[in-house]
């Protein structure tokens, strides 16, 4: 059983996996160097602890405790109890969801671990804000997707932010970084899959045509603004578009991956 542990400091060491949750340079450097992540809020810590992530410890108010008794129990990581203002003070922000858990991060799987169990992924081309992939994962996760396969430059899926917004998706959905950005997509293509890029190019057809008939589909979509670099555009296998009203040629790539996963899984009615 987790021990609790009064702290009225906001210095207090034992706190430091906590500190500075709005400035993300320092905390990628601070996470990357402990092999930590935190976890935000009663569902998400839920499920990260279930989803086997070791704890190193928790940060809540003292209403939040009853909450998370079963999980508390589940572990003999320290619970630090603060009182909100203190946590505000720590953290930078209003811990309004009342609860934090810091986690080791574990091992992530290869490439072809993802793919080697996959029907249909999803492969992000340096998508860096961390609300993107968190919302990507959560579609992702609801829409039936196996996997995601993220480029070198893609934002971090279990930074604080993203892993809220994904709503604990991050830790259900497998996923791998990508070794190589300039012959990734061949790479996929020659694990049996045929890459759809979601694009404006002048070939590019509907996502219902691209997608129809194909049994493996890595959908391919890219960053904020720019979209998909000419190299993967050119790499894909196929290139495809959402059709939209006239005066309308994008959407957020969040909901651009919604779309695409919902109509890719609609190719085969039985694995709806």
């Amino acid at each position: 059983m987790a021990q609790l542990v009064e702290v009225d400091d906001p210095d207090d060491e034992r706190l430091a996996d906590y500190r500075h949750l709005r400035d993300v340079e320092l905390r990628r450097h601070l996470e990357a160097r402990h092999g930590l992540f935190l976890a935000e809020g009663e569902k998400v810590v839920r499920r990260a602890v279930e989803a086997g992530f070791p704890v190193r410890s928790f940060l809540m108010a003292p209403r939040w405790l009853a909450g998370l008794a079963d999980v508390l129990v589940s572990t003999a990581a320290p619970c630090f109890v603060v009182t909100e203002r203190l946590a505000e003070d720590v953290t930078g922000f209003h811990v309004h969801r009342g609860a934090l858990a810091s986690l080791e991060r574990l091992p992530l799987p290869t490439v072809e671990d993802v793919l080697g169990r996959a029907r249909t992924v999803v492969v992000l081309e340096n998508v860096v804000d961390h609300t993107n992939v968190g919302a990507v994962f959560r579609s992702a996760a609801a829409l039936g997707v196996d996997g995601l396969l993220l480029a070198p430059r893609c934002a971090d899926p279990l930074y604080r932010r993203a892993v809220k917004v994904a709503m604990g998706a991050v830790f259900s959905v497998p996923y791998a970084r990508l070794p190589d950005w300039y012959d990734a997509l061949p790479a996929v293509s020659a694990q049996g899959f045929t890459t759809v890029a979601l694009t404006l190019a002048e070939d590019a057809v509907g996502i219902e045509e691209a997608v129809a008939g194909l049994d493996k589909v890595a959908l391919v979509l890219g960053t904020e603004g720019h979209g998909l670099s000419g190299r993967w555009q050119q790499a894909a296998d196929r290139r495809a578009v959402i059709p939209m009203r006239a005066g309308i040629d994008s959407l957020n790539v969040a909901a651009a991956a919604a779309v695409a996963c919902y109509v890719t899984g609609r190719r085969d009615p039985q694995r709806q």
